[in-house]
């Protein structure tokens, strides 16, 4: 009877210490933000939907800065970032992006984009552009540091077609810089990026010759280790390097964005996120909101 007891106590203690190692695993939405590099034969899948809806803008003046109500105006995007680790160590990773877009304006209701009606004067959608990536940590002694660079081609004619724009028909090329930060034990950390994409190739994209500078940065608390709830701030600025032979696409524009939102470990390679935001403030802008919702797979 000893013997049985003994046993069962052994077993007990077996099985409470695997459940607290199980417990106390770090999930994928701990361990891999996008400052982590894949290990060599991982595989990284994103789909990320983004709808953007805006009932007022930034152009009522020659500044760009008044006010004005509009016609309700939507854009929705739809990405996929596949990435895998390709080198021994650890440092080098390669990818290829996609985006799918439709749009609504005119007035026309925010779920309208996803009736991909092609509407005459109120609707686009379609494939826009891809893009090949790379991704890899400069200076091994900060793990955490990493650039992911890409250059995203155009799969469109026009940006605009029948007075409503689906996106740029110019090359666009892409430097991203990720950086995060654990404290108090892992329940926080800080997620900092800086996305750079200089704009070029075709001269009457309204962004012909110019710079895209956005600074974010994402707090996160994780009440356990497959869930975190966080807040962004994040500033959009572009700056233009001259006009097009013609004269034109000589323009500016900013806006600062404040949101927050949410990830859930739904298994163990797969993971969800919601995110919320509102364009405060800038110049030649709308003043709108997104609604986002991303699945992402690392296997």
């Amino acid at each position: 009877m000893k013997k049985i007891i003994a046993i069962a106590v052994a077993l007990v203690a077996i099985s409470f210490n695997g459940f607290s190692q199980e417990e106390e695993e770090r999930s994928v939405i701990q361990t891999y933000t996008p400052s982590k590099l894949l290990e060599k034969g991982q595989w990284d899948i994103k789909w990320f939907n983004n709808i953007y809806t805006e009932t007022s803008d930034l152009f009522g003046n020659q500044e760009g800065t008044q006010k004005r109500d509009i016609p309700r105006n939507t854009f929705f995007t739809s990405s996929v970032d596949i990435f895998t680790g390709i080198s021994d160590n650890n440092s080098f990773n390669i990818g290829l992006l996609f985006e799918v877009r439709s749009n609504a304006i005119g007035g026309r209701n925010t779920l309208d984009v996803f009736s991909f009606d092609g509407e005459r004067g109120t609707a686009r959608s379609g494939l826009t552009s891809f893009a090949p990536a790379v991704k890899f940590n400069p200076i091994k002694s900060v793990g955490n540091f990493t650039i992911q660079t890409a250059f995203h081609i155009p799969l469109i004619d026009n940006e605009t077609e029948n007075g409503v724009f689906l996106d740029q028909d110019g090359f666009i090329f892409q430097n991203r810089f990720f950086y995060d930060y654990s404290f108090a034990g892992g329940d926080w950390q800080l997620f900092t990026e800086l996305n750079s994409e200089y704009n070029f190739g075709e001269q009457e994209s309204f962004a012909y010759n110019s710079l895209r500078l956005t600074p974010g940065v994402f707090l996160s608390y994780f009440p356990s280790s497959k869930f975190t709830v966080l807040g962004l701030a994040q500033h959009i600025e572009l700056i233009s390097f001259g006009a097009n032979d013609a004269g034109a696409n000589d323009f500016s524009q900013s806006v600062t964005i404040l949101g927050g939102g949410a990830k859930y470990q739904l298994t163990k390679a797969l993971n969800a996120e919601f995110l919320y935001s509102n364009f405060l403030f800038g110049k030649n802008s709308g003043l709108g909101q997104t609604f986002n919702i991303g699945l992402r797979a690392l296997f």
